[in-house]
């Protein structure tokens, strides 16, 4: 990744570290409930268009190196259209203003699982492959099953078991 991404992806790291640790007493909500209620529970000022779309474009960079395919990144990404993920792989990333919060902090929790996988792992192409193994913690499914059901929770989830291999808790 670029260096302008990386920091953009430490600097989410950061904050998603942050409101994850507040965020700890929401897990005995229903998943729903912790989707709604996480998505509103995140710190620091919203995420900016310049920012959004520096994210967008880190995320198509990141599913290329996970060999993400279409429906995936499309589930992955909260059920954005086709059509529009076919223009960010394309570079075409026009209107970031019409990136809302929802995809915004998707691309930012997604950032900082690659980032805890830098961290986990000396080589990156293990922290590529990591996301396609099946993991006994995950009841037998990999990560990417986990994160492709399309919660939010979902995500933070991944993020936890990825953050708490790395001992950052």
């Amino acid at each position: 990744m670029r260096l302008a991404n990386r920091k953009m992806a430490d600097i989410y790291s950061r904050r998603i570290a942050r409101a994850s640790a507040r965020n700890m007493g929401l897990r005995r909500q229903s998943a729903a409930e912790f989707d709604a209620s996480a998505a509103k529970a995140w710190d620091g000022p919203a995420i900016t268009d310049e920012e959004a779309a520096a994210l967008a474009r880190t995320t198509v960079d990141l599913f290329r190196h996970w060999q993400i395919d279409d429906t995936e990144a499309c589930a992955l990404l909260g059920g954005i259209a086709k059509s529009a993920w076919a223009r960010w792989k394309e570079g075409m990333i026009d209107h970031p203003a019409l990136i809302d919060d929802d995809r915004r902090w998707r691309m930012a929790l997604l950032i900082n699982i690659h980032v805890g996988l830098r961290n986990l792992f000396d080589e990156p192409e293990h922290g590529y492959a990591w996301i396609r193994k099946p993991k006994k913690s995950l009841d037998g499914k990999t990560p990417l099953d986990i994160m492709s059901r399309g919660q939010f929770a979902d995500l933070i989830r991944v993020r936890k078991w990825v953050y708490a291999a790395c001992q950052v808790w």
